[in-house]
């Protein structure tokens, strides 16, 4: 009877870290090659105040996408210049409900 209980508690506990580990990969709604919905994270970017093509909160841990702001060639992912025309995407910061969190970055910017 201990031997049963204690297997049980055992598979438990395997399912139990396999649901975890699964929910912490699958958190990210930017995929590896640092997409979101067809929209290539990096490039010119035009911040509006009324409908985006991405909703962003700028987080300080535990962001999506790690952003450098550069002022020409914003070719890498995470790289971001922001005009006033001309843009490949358009932001809205927003303090609820993001679509993705960025946090500001000097260096080595991309996906978390």
């Amino acid at each position: 009877m201990k031997y049963r209980m204690s297997l049980m508690r055992f598979i438990l506990l395997i399912f139990g870290c396999f649901f975890v580990l699964s929910g912490v990969q699958a958190a990210t709604v930017i995929n590896s090659d640092g997409y979101y919905k067809d929209i290539r994270l990096a490039g010119k970017v035009r911040v509006v105040d009324s409908f985006p093509d991405i909703r962003v909160q700028v987080v300080q841990s535990f962001p999506d996408l790690r952003v450098k702001v550069v002022d020409s060639f914003p070719d890498s992912i995470g790289e971001w210049q922001f005009v006033s025309y001309g843009e490949d995407f358009t932001i809205q910061f927003v303090d609820s409900f993001p679509d993705i969190r960025i946090r500001f970055v000097h260096s080595f910017p991309g996906v978390e």
